[in-house]
């Protein structure tokens, strides 16, 4: 009977920490995320100018999306991903996008960054 029990415990135990973890990857940044909370700045990256308040918002939601280390990491390869996507976007655009819209972004916008650092 005690043997049921500790087996019990254990295997109640181990459901739980499977649960949490996949809740834990469900709270993660995707770059599907990025990729849409991005979407309206397309027509500002190729030529600057002023970003939209659509544009604005995004860059606002993927900053409070990226809130840990690895968080920040993903979205960091998925704006890198997305600029490379895209021929004609002017990286001093890209780069001064967060300030644009008055977001201190910790997740540069370029090309070539190193997302690893």
């Amino acid at each position: 009977m005690k043997v049921a029990i500790v087996l019990v415990l254990v295997v109640l135990a181990v459901v739980q920490l499977a649960i949490a973890g996949r809740l834990e990857q469900q709270g993660g940044v995707t770059c599907g995320q990025v990729d849409a909370n991005m979407t309206p700045c397309i027509s500002y990256l190729p030529q600057g100018g002023e970003p939209s308040a659509t544009c604005c918002s995004g860059v606002k939601t993927v900053n409070g999306m990226a809130q840990s280390a690895d968080e920040r990491k993903t979205a960091c390869n998925c704006l890198k991903a997305a600029a490379n996507r895209y021929a004609n976007l002017q990286d001093d655009a890209a780069q001064a996008l967060p300030s644009k819209c008055g977001v201190s972004l910790n997740i540069p916008i370029s090309r070539t960054i190193n997302c690893d650092t």
